[in-house]
């Protein structure tokens, strides 16, 4: 028997111009795939968080919530693209707060 497939990085909508996947239409395609779970991770966002949880629990998906950051590493180099999962409430809390800090600078 083979271990299940999860998405650990989709973007969506809320991605602009970078994704055109409703929520709706993730969380249907993961359920009837049989996937225990997916990620969100849109880009530098948590616009979409609420609709996807209530989503993907109302469909039986394990709703995983991130971000795909960009980190600034100074003025000589290109951002770097960095993948953020929460594990619990505590890292939604520190997630919430870093993509806050992020629209503030």
């Amino acid at each position: 028997m083979s271990a299940p497939f999860v998405h650990l990085s989709v973007h969506s909508e809320y991605s602009l111009a970078d994704s055109v996947v409703r929520i709706r239409g993730l969380v249907s395609a993961a359920a009837e795939r049989n996937m225990p779970a997916v990620a969100l991770t849109d880009l530098g966002n948590l616009f979409a968080m609420v609709r996807f949880y209530r989503a993907a629990m109302a469909a039986g998906v394990k709703p995983i919530i991130g971000v795909d950051a960009l980190v600034d590493e100074g003025e000589s180099l290109p951002p770097t693209r960095l993948l953020l999962l929460c594990q619990d409430r505590r890292g939604f809390r520190n997630l919430s707060e870093l993509v806050s800090l992020s629209y503030a600078h």
